[in-house]
């Protein structure tokens, strides 16, 4: 009979992702840091109340939700200049700023809603230019 090879599984580095696994306050650590995304609002409150500013991870995704926010409104801001621009275009103009209208919508939905399961899953999720700088700001208290 052959021999079967078995493959030993490796736990993942730690600095790989890290995951929340305690409670703070009311919530535990992944319900609060998936709340800090509902709005700029509870990231306002998580970062100014006790004990939520205390815990990195809440800390962390509030950060990140508030970063997010301003870059969003940024996006916003030069989607409308753009927009106007196209609206000047006789009948293709209207339809092109509605068509990247709507697709800009769903992307920037589908990523709001990438960044609350991940929270919801205790992991550090790092936007790539954001997460980090949130990951400085958010360090031990």
């Amino acid at each position: 009979m052959p021999a079967v090879a078995t493959a030993e599984i490796e736990p993942p580095p730690e600095d790989m992702e890290t995951r929340a696994d305690g409670r703070i306050g009311y919530f535990p650590e992944s319900i609060a840091g998936a709340l800090a995304y509902f709005t700029f609002i509870p990231a306002i409150v998580f970062l100014t109340v006790a004990p939520y500013n205390k815990n990195h991870f809440v800390r962390f995704h509030s950060i990140q939700c508030l970063l997010v926010w301003l870059v969003t409104l940024a996006a916003a801001a030069a989607l409308r200049l753009a927009t106007t621009v196209l609206f000047m275009i006789p009948v293709a103009g209207p339809l092109l700023a509605m068509l990247i209208s709507v697709v800009v919508g769903i992307a920037v939905f589908v990523f709001w809603l990438v960044l609350v399961v991940k929270a919801l899953q205790g992991v550090v999720f790092k936007v790539p230019v954001l997460g980090e700088f949130a990951e400085q700001h958010a360090g031990p208290v």
